[in-house]
C-alpha cells in the first residue's frame, strides 16, 4: 500500500523538510526507509495514522522524527518497560530530549519528570497504558496536553491479536477527556486485516492514513525442523558452537527447559545466560544486560524476553518449541537482523509442542466470562492451527508467512529451508482421503489415536469396544505409521477439512472444506528429513556475498572491539554506539575525514563529535597495517 506525500500547504512542506533535517542531524540517515516518509508526513500534517511495518523497518523513527521536528510533547504509549528504557537511552545518545515514566522510578522521580515535561524540556515522554488511569497523570495531561500520541504495539488493543491487553482499551477514553485532541498514530509489526480494523475502531482513529509496508524481511532466512526433545538440544548446541562470535536468542516454552539448556551450553564453553520470570529480578536484569552488552552473546529465555529489546545485532533466533501463533513467531523471530544484516530464524518442534499449546488454550480466558472467553479461545485455536500448518508445509516458508498476513508472495523465495530442499516430500494424499472417509463414517466421535489404530488395523480396547475392527476401514492402511497419520490430521485441521472438538478427550470431525479432498488436484505432502543433512552454515553477509575482501571482516572485528570498549566505558550497549550495519558501512567506505565519516549511514553530527576521531584512527591504523611491505 503506497500513498503520495501529503504536501498540501507551504507549512506542511516546511514541516516535512524539517523532518528530513532531523533524520540527518539526529539519527544520521540521509533518506527514509520505504513507508517512513509517508507516515512522518501524515503525522506532521495533522492526520491520524496507522503504520503496520515489520520489525526492523524503522517504526520508532515514524513517531520520533515528527516528535522532534514539531512543537509540543509526544506521548508514547508502550506496554514494554524495557523498550521504553532502551529507546530513551538511544534517543539521548543521539542528542534528543526524551524520558520515560514507569514503575522503576520512585514517586518523587516521576513527579520531577512530569514537572520537566510541563516546562517543555522533553519532546517525547514514554508511559505504559496503565499509567493513563493514574489521577496525577490525568491531571498532568490536562494541563500539558500532548500534541501527538503514538501507540506502540497497537495490536494489543484487539482481542483477536496475540497479545491482548485490556489496559489498551482505556486509551480512547483518555484521549476523549483531553482539552484538545492530539494527532493519534498506531504502530505495530503484527496485525492481520481484522486486527487492523480493530485498532482503528478501538483507539478511535479518525479517518486515518494507513501505511502497510509489507511483512517481508528479505534479510531473514527461515528454517523449520521436526526433532525429538533430546535431538533439539544437540542441534542447538551444534548450531551455537558454529557461530561463536554471533549474538543470538534461544526461546524455550518452560522455565525448566531454559535452565537445562543454559546449563548444557555453559558446560560446553558457550558464553550463554538465561532469562525467565522465576529468576530474582536483579539476576534477570544482570543477565539481560550481559546479553545487550555482548558479554554473553547467547541468551536462553522464555518468550517474556525481548519484547522491549531494541538490540540490532542479533544474528539468529532459535525456537526450541513451536510458538502459539504465527503472530508470536513473526514477532519473536523478527528480533533477528533488525539492522538489515543477513540473519537466521530456526524453528525446532515436536508433536508434544502441539499438545502443550492446546492445553494452554483450554485454560485461556479465565479472566473473561461466557461467550467472551470462548471467543478468545477460538481465536487462539485458529492461530495455533495456522502455526501448525507452517511447521508442516512443504512450500516456501516465506510465502506461507506473507500469505497469512494477507500479502501476495512468491512460490519460491530461494532463502528458506524449504526452498533449499533440506527434506524429501512424501505423498500422503491417499492417507488423507482415507482419514476423511473414516471421520465421516464415525461421525466425529473419536480422536487421533483411535482413527490411526483403525486405519493401521491395530486392535486397541477402544477399537474393540466400539466394534470398529469390523468396519471396512479397519486395516486399510497397514503400512502407514501412527506418526504420519496423526500429522495428516493436523494438516487437514489447518486446511479446515477437519475440526478438533475440544474437551477432556478431543475428537475429530469433518470441517467445512472437507469436500475439497475429492478434487482431482488435491494433494497432501509430509516432510521426510534427509538422512545426511548438510551441516549448518553461518549466514552470508550482504557485503561479503558481493565479494568484499577478507580484510573487511578483519576490520569489522577490530571496529567491534573498539565499539565494545567505548560502550563499556560509557555504560551503554554497544549497538547504541553504532549498529553492526553502520560498522560494515565503515568497512566498505573507509572514511579518512570527518566529512566522509558523516556520510556513512547511521552517523549523525552528535556521534561524529563523540566517536569520530577514535574510529577514524582505527581505520587508518588498519589500512597502514594492511599495506604491503617495501621491497
Amino acid at each position: 500500500m503506497t500513498h503520495p506525500l501529503p504536501r498540501t500547504s507551504p507549512a506542511a512542506h516546511a514541516a516535512i523538510d524539517k523532518a528530513q533535517q532531523v533524520l540527518e542531524n539526529t539519527f544520521g540517515y540521509s533518506r527514509f526507509r520505504p513507508g517512513q516518509a509517508e507516515v512522518v508526513a501524515s503525522v506532521l500534517t495533522g492526520r491520524d495514522t496507522l503504520a503496520v511495518m515489520p520489525t526492523g523497518a524503522g517504526k520508532s523513527l515514524c513517531f520520533q522524527v515528527p516528535a522532534i521536528a514539531a512543537d509540543g510533547l509526544c506521548l508514547v504509549i508502550s506496554p514494554l518497560v524495557a523498550l521504553m528504557e532502551d529507546q530513551v537511552q538511544a534517543l539521548t545518545a543521539a542528542g534528543a530530549r526524551a524520558a520515560f515514566i514507569n514503575s522503576s522510578l520512585s514517586a518523587s522521580q516521576q513527579g520531577a519528570l512530569l514537572r520537566q515535561a510541563q516546562n517543555g524540556q522533553f519532546d517525547l515522554l514514554y508511559v505504559a497504558p496503565e499509567r493513563l488511569a493514574d489521577p496525577r497523570f490525568v491531571e498532568f495531561a490536562a494541563q500539558t496536553p500532548p500534541t501527538l500520541i503514538a501507540v506502540d504495539e497497537a495490536h494489543c488493543v484487539s482481542q483477536w491479536g496475540q497479545d491482548f491487553r485490556p489496559s489498551f482499551l482505556e486509551i480512547a477514553p483518555f484521549v476523549q477527556q483531553l482539552p484538545k485532541r492530539p494527532v493519534l498514530m498506531a504502530l505495530t509489526a503484527t496485525a492481520t486485516q481484522q486486527v487492523q480494523r480493530d485498532i482503528v475502531r478501538l483507539l478511535g482513529l479518525n479517518n486515518p492514513f494507513a501505511m502497510v509496508t509489507g511483512f517481508d524481511r528479505p534479510n531473514l532466512h527461515y528454517a523449520v525442523e521436526q526433532l525429538l526433545p533430546k535431538q533439539k538440544v544437540a542441534r542447538i548446541l551444534r548450531y551455537v558452537q558454529q557461530r561463536p562470535s554471533d549474538s543470538g536468542i534461544v526461546y524455550c516454552q518452560t522455565v525448566k527447559e531454559v535452565d537445562a539448556l543454559t546449563q548444557t551450553l555453559q558446560e560446553a564453553g558457550v558464553r550463554a545466560t538465561s532469562y525467565h520470570a522465576k529468576l530474582p529480578s536483579d539476576v534477570r536484569s544482570r543477565n539481560q544486560q550481559a546479553f545487550i552488552n555482548d558479554d554473553a552473546p547467547v541468551i536462553v529465555a522464555t518468550v517474556a524476553f525481548g519484547m522491549g529489546i531494541d538490540k540490532s545485532n542479533v544474528r539468529y533466533v532459535i525456537h526450541h518449541n513451536m510458538p502459539k501463533s504465527l503472530e508470536a513467531y513473526y514477532q519473536e523471530a523478527g528480533r533477528a537482523g533488525r539492522d538489515g544484516e543477513p540473519s537466521e530464524c530456526l524453528l525446532l518442534w515436536c508433536n508434544n509442542d502441539i499438545a502443550t499449546s492446546r492445553s494452554f488454550i483450554d485454560n485461556e480466558g479465565e479472566a473473561l466470562e461466557g461467550h467472551a472467553a470462548e471467543v478468545q479461545r477460538q481465536a487462539s485455536r485458529n492461530r495455533l492451527n495456522a502455526m501448525i500448518g507452517y511447521c508442516y508445509t512443504v512450500d516456501c516458508l516465506r510465502g506461507y508467512l506473507l500469505r497469512y498476513f494477507g500479502e501476495e508472495a512468491p512460490e519460491h523465495c530461494g532463502n528458506c529451508g524449504n526452498c533449499e530442499g533440506s527434506f524429501q516430500k512424501a505423498n500422503l494424499t491417499e492417507e488423507a482421503r482415507q482419514l476423511l472417509r473414516l471421520v465421516h463414517f464415525t461421525r466425529g466421535r473419536f480422536g487421533k489415536e483411535v482413527l490411526a489404530s483403525v486405519l493401521r488395523g491395530k486392535e486397541s480396547d477402544m477399537v474393540k469396544r466400539h466394534r470398529l475392527d469390523e468396519c471396512r476401514f479397519f486395516g486399510s492402511l497397514p503400512e502407514a505409521s501412527d506418526r504420519d497419520l496423526k500429522q495428516v490430521v493436523d494438516i487437514l485441521v489447518n486446511r479446515n477439512m477437519l475440526v478438533v472438538e475440544e474437551g477432556t478427550f478431543p475428537t475429530i470431525g469433518l470441517g467445512p472444506q472437507f469436500k475439497a479432498a475429492g478434487a482431482d488436484d488435491f494433494q497432501l505432502f509430509l516432510k521426510r528429513p534427509v538422512k545426511s543433512a548438510p551441516p549448518s552454515k553461518a549466514p552470508k553477509r550482504g557485503t561479503e556475498a558481493a565479494g568484499a575482501a577478507e580484510g573487511s571482516e578483519a576490520l569489522f572485528q577490530q571496529l567491534r572491539a573498539l565499539r565494545k570498549k567505548i560502550a563499556d566505558a560509557e555504560g551503554k550497549p554497544p549497538y547504541i554506539v553504532f549498529s553492526d550495519a553502520t560498522l560494515r558501512q565503515l568497512c566498505a567506505h573507509l572514511p579518512h575525514t570527518p566529512e566522509q565519516f558523516l556520510e556513512v549511514p547511521g552517523v549523525g553530527p552528535h556521534k561524529l563529535q563523540k566517536y569520530g576521531r577514535q574510529f577514524l584512527e582505527a581505520i587508518a591504523c588498519f589500512e597502514k597495517s594492511e599495506e604491503p611491505a617495501a621491497d
